[in-house]
């Protein structure tokens, strides 16, 4: 559940924002000065919009488990 959130919330903050977050990872893996290409950004966009989706498929299908034990 926690690295459902986790990608939840990096899956957002990748869609609105997808320079500054792959500015900040670029940073952490380089020394120097280091610039990503252009499609780097849309790849994160869409690297964001999965982990979003993957999120929101896990705590769905975890709270309609609870529902069906409620239920028993």
């Amino acid at each position: 559940m926690l690295l459902r959130a986790a990608a939840l919330a990096l899956g957002i903050a990748e869609l609105l924002a997808p320079r500054r977050i792959t500015d900040l990872w670029v940073g952490l893996a380089t020394r120097g000065e280091a610039e990503a290409k252009s499609w780097v950004y849309t790849a994160a966009r869409i690297e964001g919009a999965l982990l979003v989706l993957w999120a929101l498929k896990g705590l769905a299908s975890r709270s309609s488990d609870t529902d069906k034990s409620s239920e028993s």
